[in-house]
């Protein structure tokens, strides 16, 4: 995908290592639903206090959040995500109403205000869009809104959906000119094969260009809910990398850390002169 230049951040950090994430001006944070939906709301609360904590120190913050669709399923007597298109997108009418309503309740507290976009594949692949989408993030960033991002769920089709946030994280961190983006699930960090599993070893660090030769990735989480996986998260770490922006994936429960610039979850170095 051809892209038009990233926006600039305002007095851009550059992170090289971990450290450096407590300094970073301009920070793209990605929430799984599994982290913010069902019996895992109440981890809306310490997560919304980290991007404050970040915020209130002056770093521009934009949170990608899933769960438009698992936080909808309830009040469509829905015991498991839906395979139909229909159904997916009015959950998703329904849940992504109510996810920014906790949001925003959980905002008020810091006295910061959420702006609600809400993008397609088609939207960033698009020069026309995508502009607009670039202009609107950078002005609310300039007014000290925090930018909540979901895909589109309600229009989208299969032939244009990100098919995971993961991936739209990446690209709106380009899109923004992120100096760093930070992919939470609910697993610490990236291991060689699924942690569950004997043998597993937590990979603390990936080089750029670094293959993972000999990883094994796993499937979405056990909580049903979401569409990605370990697997999503590298692809999308490796575009985000390769674009100029380094990628820390760790799990929600260590978000206040991983902006502190603590030793937590797995770096993955950007590209050289990106």
């Amino acid at each position: 995908m051809s892209a038009e230049p990233a926006a600039p951040s305002s007095g851009a950090a550059t992170v090289a290592v971990r450290a450096d994430i407590a300094r970073a001006r301009r920070i793209v944070v990605k929430v799984g639903s599994s982290s913010v939906s069902g019996d895992a709301a109440h981890q809306i609360e310490p997560l919304v206090d980290a991007l404050a904590g970040a915020h209130a120190r002056g770093a521009e913050v934009v949170l990608v959040s899933s769960g438009a669709i698992a936080t909808g399923m309830p009040h469509l007597r829905l015991d498991s995500r839906p395979a139909d298109l229909a159904t997916q997108q009015a959950a998703a009418a329904v849940g992504q109403n109510l996810l920014i309503y906790r949001y925003q309740q959980s905002l008020r507290r810091h006295a910061i205000v959420a702006g609600q976009v809400l993008l397609t594949a088609g939207d960033m692949a698009d020069a026309t869009p995508r502009s607009n989408a670039q202009r609107a993030m950078g002005r609310l960033l300039e007014l000290g809104i925090l930018p909540i991002v979901n895909e589109n769920d309600t229009v989208a089709t299969q032939e244009i959906r990100f098919g995971d946030n993961d991936r739209l994280a990446a690209l709106v961190s380009e899109l923004v000119g992120a100096d760093v983006l930070v992919l939470l699930s609910d697993v610490d960090a990236l291991y060689t094969r699924p942690p569950h599993e004997p043998g597993a070893v937590r990979i603390d660090d990936v080089p750029h260009g670094d293959d993972l030769a000999g990883v094994t990735f796993g499937d979405a989480g056990a909580a049903g809910v979401g569409t990605g996986g370990a697997g999503t998260k590298v692809a999308a770490a490796r575009y985000a990398a390769a674009a100029g922006t380094p990628v820390l994936v760790t799990s929600t429960a260590n978000v206040a850390a991983a902006l502190a610039g603590a030793e937590v979850g797995t770096f993955f170095s950007a590209a050289p002169g990106a």
